[in-house]
């Protein structure tokens, strides 16, 4: 009665409130009510009104790092106009300064000379460089937006941006001042781990003051900072190519022209001081940006003197140092003026974040850092509440800002939802069963739909003295077992080929697939190809072939995994087998999820998802994907994929995939289901998106919306849709309050969701964590809902997302976000396997920056690349 009284009260305030996505239309009742902690410390709102300035900075010919940003504003404020900064204010790096009273200027704004350094001038007379800031007062916020906008009584505009921005400034402003900082988190030394190459890990704390019903939040969290390791520069790079002598980077000692190169798409941008005296006899105090790396050693590095000599490098130090270099063979660094230092006479200060991807090799290092259990990870952000000393920040407290450490994380009622029962085929000791913690296991159990497999190969691409006849024999036999117990029919195969992967891949499975098909009148079905250590480009070439060059399914399976591999590998590799040859592993029992099942409202489910290349990558695109089941028990699914735009988040050809998508999902109601003609189309699309921010939702609305009614519209079809966006990149942690109400990692249970307190002021959204733990602490994703035709409850939105997370083909577990979306990160994540690998595409770590025409050529050669998916293939999950 009470939850019925809250959710009309709820209602009626909320009446005159406009927002971007839907309207919560109610709070959730269903599943098992939980008190459990989030990270999120409540906080005052500021009782006075806050002066918004924006701030200029020149001269600037492009953008300033914003810790050389802050530094000039600090210089302002403490030293060059200490009587007018008094009390401070607070600086976000970029354009905006908040102050919590009226600066003292003459008019709207002034401008002040500020340089970075106390430096003498140097011997030439010239001075430090002086820069011109310029504020002008743009507008006063007032908090009682604030207050209105988290009692549900304001819309979600501009001003509660802004004020909210500027909250988030206050309460990082004394940490950017005294630590190392990205965008929302800073680090310190205090926890540290060395991972080689150059390159050490610490510990970060993420903070970002957001709203919450009826309140305002401090999410607190850990993070990771990957750092450059202090210290002398020369170090630093012979630890990053793996040598001890200097010499290693000496050209004349054969140090090659791609590991320089390697070497200094790693350390550009680095900071460094020099170690010795300039001209005048000072040392540089400030440090200086390394651009590149000289082809050339310092003792065969020329350049021309004032006076018109040319001499080395090496030379040059021997002269102004009084010293020869004690590695004149070594390449030097070019910093931003120009100028070429030896790497013996650079030093690397601490606190440096690399902003590049972090090296293959060393993920693991990234992520066994970074993970933690739930009890361990909650008392690292309680001990991160005492660095961040809010109640010792003169800014927090200037603004008038309390937040409460004492009552320590918030308290939050969650539910726990039931999860949906689960359908195997016949022949099953137990034909449905209930997952427990988010698990179950295939013990007894047939597939819903198994496949008969008559005709397949085996490739093996390992040297045949490490994976011989009998190991084959050995896999063969272990797959066989596996199968039959699954119910799949699948007959001992003769084929076996040994091949090299030197070699063209494309042919030698051509050539085993006629050979197939020479002795057994029909093609194989399947390929099973066994894989080295280390055979990315073997497998990129074989998903090529099998995907889009010959239409056959193919499974790859590493020589190690299978070397003496327990019954339970097979299994795992059966649930890909069946899927991908057309079978269906299980589906959702029709009666526990009824609002994805009901006959009368026939529903497609689609997942969309857009990935971007990595950092620095400036002339490859982006990736898109589509995903949507076809069949009426929504676990069977079928993918489009496309290059677009890069950086672009919008899909481009989202009315085509649609489209596509679709006409799948009819056809195979009528051919394969036999669904009555004039029953085949929709009546409800579920369309969940990934991948895109809160900024980014009306976008959504604008662009995407239209191209997938412009779809239906086509094919003469009107279902009512439903558009979620479901985020995964937040710091939003559910915590257990005792064990009895934890899983065996010690996460809150699958199922735990949460759409109060935390949750939305007046949107409808909410926090689900579907899966059961199994390393460090759980991440919840986040589903906000944009819109909805089908007018959804609370607790039909989240059942049915919480049942998509148990179709997830490849495994026996409920995954964190619904299946279609994790579809579509894989399907975007293998898009360059429509490449020809013997093509001139690129997708080394190698690219270098381009203009605007070259990265328009390049788009156009990655389009007229990308190969579409063969036709056999289209209709299946080849992806799985």
């Amino acid at each position: 009665m009470f939850s019925v009284l809250l959710t009309c009260l709820f209602l009626f305030r909320t009446a005159h409130i406009t927002t971007v996505g839907v309207k919560r239309p109610d709070f959730s009742t269903a599943g098992t009510p939980v008190t459990i902690q989030v990270n999120s410390f409540a906080t005052s709102v500021p009782n006075s009104i806050i002066h918004h300035y924006d701030v200029v900075i020149s001269p600037s010919e492009k953008t300033l790092p914003a810790r050389m940003t802050m530094d000039l504003i600090r210089r302002l404020q403490f030293d060059v106009a200490p009587q007018i900064f008094t009390p401070r204010c607070v600086y976000d790096g970029r354009k905006n300064i908040f102050s919590i009273h009226r600066l003292k200027f003459d008019t709207g704004s002034q401008e002040f000379d500020v340089t970075l350094a106390d430096e003498a001038p140097s011997a030439s007379g010239k001075g430090p460089k002086v820069y011109k800031i310029k504020l002008t007062h743009v507008a006063e916020i007032n908090p009682e937006v604030l207050h209105r906008f988290i009692e549900g009584k304001g819309s979600h505009d501009n001003t509660v941006l802004t004020a909210i921005t500027a909250l988030n400034v206050v309460i990082r402003m004394q940490p950017s001042l005294s630590y190392p900082f990205n965008v929302r988190s800073f680090f310190t030394d205090r926890e540290t781990k060395d991972i080689g190459s150059g390159l050490e890990l610490w510990r970060g704390y993420f903070q970002s003051v957001r709203p919450g019903i009826g309140k305002m939040l401090i999410n607190v969290d850990i993070s990771t900072g990957t750092m450059y390791k202090k210290g002398p520069l020369l170090r630093l790079c012979l630890e990053f190519i793996g040598k001890n002598h200097p010499n290693a980077l000496s050209p004349t000692h054969g140090l090659p022209d791609r590991e320089r190169l390697r070497l200094q798409r790693f350390i550009c941008g680095i900071r460094i001081l020099t170690t010795h005296c300039g001209p005048d006899g000072q040392k540089h105090t400030t440090p200086r940006v390394l651009k590149k790396l000289s082809t050339a050693p310092a003792d065969k590095l020329t350049f021309t003197m004032r006076e018109g000599q040319s001499m080395t490098v090496a030379d040059y130090f021997q002269r102004t140092q009084n010293k020869p270099l004690q590695f004149p063979h070594v390449i030097c660094a070019e910093v931003g003026s120009g100028a070429l230092i030896p790497l013996e006479l650079c030093d690397v200060p601490p606190g440096q974040l690399m902003r590049k991807q972090v090296p293959p090799e060393k993920t693991k290092d990234v992520l066994d850092f970074a993970t933690k259990k739930p009890l361990d990870r909650l008392q690292s952000i309680k001990n991160g509440l005492g660095v961040l000393a809010y109640g010792q920040s003169e800014y927090v407290r200037q603004f008038g800002m309390h937040v409460d450490n004492a009552a320590g994380p918030l308290k939050v009622q969650a539910r726990v939802l039931k999860p949906p029962m689960l359908k195997y085929g016949p022949g099953s000791r137990q034909a449905c069963i209930t997952p427990r913690d988010g698990a179950w296991n295939m013990v007894d159990k047939k597939f819903f739909k198994p496949v008969a497999i008559e005709r397949w190969a085996v490739v093996v691409y390992e040297r045949q003295g490490r994976f011989n006849d009998q190991a084959a024999q050995d896999m063969i036999k272990g797959l066989c077992d596996s199968c039959y117990d699954v119910g799949i029919k699948m007959k001992s195969t003769p084929f076996i080929f040994w091949e090299n992967g030197q070699g063209r891949i494309a042919d030698q499975l051509k050539s085993a697939g006629a050979t197939v098909a020479q002795k057994m009148g029909k093609g194989p079905q399947l390929i099973v190809v066994i894989l080295p250590e280390g055979g990315n480009d073997i497998y990129t070439s074989v998903k090529h072939f099998g995907d889009i060059t010959m239409g056959v399914a193919t499974q790859c399976l590493k020589s190690s995994k299978c070397y003496r591999a327990k019954p339970q590998y097979y299994a795992n590799v059966c649930l890909k087998i069946n899927v991908k040859l057309g079978g269906i592993n299980t589906i959702p029992d029709p009666s526990s999820v009824s609002v994805l099942t009901d006959p009368h409202n026939p529903t497609i489910v689609m997942g969309a998802l857009v990935i971007h290349p990595a950092p620095g990558s400036d002339g490859r695109p982006s990736f898109t994907a589509l995903v949507a089941n076809v069949d009426s028990d929504t676990a069977k699914y079928i993918a489009a994929s496309r290059v677009q735009t890069s950086r672009v988040e919008m899909i481009e050809e989202l009315e085509a995939m649609s489209h596509h998508c679709l006409t799948m999902y009819m056809r195979y109601r009528e051919v394969v289901e036999k669904k009555a003609a004039g029953t085949t189309a929709p009546k409800r699309m579920i369309f969940y998106r990934d991948g895109v921010s809160e900024g980014q939702f009306k976008q959504v609305l604008e662009q995407e919306l239209p191209l997938i009614k412009k779809a239906c519209a086509s094919l003469k079809i009107n279902p009512k849709i439903t558009i979620l966006v479901v985020g995964k990149r937040h710091h939003v942690r559910f915590f257990p309050m005792s064990e009895r109400d934890a899983d065996r990692s010690g996460n809150c249970k699958a199922g735990t969701v949460v759409d109060r307190d935390v949750a939305h002021p007046t949107e409808f959204d909410f926090y689900l964590q579907a899966h059961g733990g199994l390393l460090g602490t759980s991440r919840p994703a986040h589903y906000s809902v944009l819109y909805d035709e089908n007018n959804f409850s609370a607790d039909a939105l989240q059942s049915l997302s919480f049942a998509l997370c148990h179709v997830y083909a490849r495994s026996t577990r409920s995954v964190s976000i619904p299946a279609p979306v994790y579809y579509a990160d894989i399907v975007c994540s293998r898009a360059k396997n429509h490449y020809d690998p013997q093509g001139t595409v690129d997708f080394s770590d190698s690219a270098t920056q381009v203009d605007e025409g070259q990265a328009a050529s390049s788009l156009e050669a990655f389009r007229r690349g990308f190969k579409p998916l063969h036709q056999s293939q289209s209709t299946l999950m080849y992806f799985s």
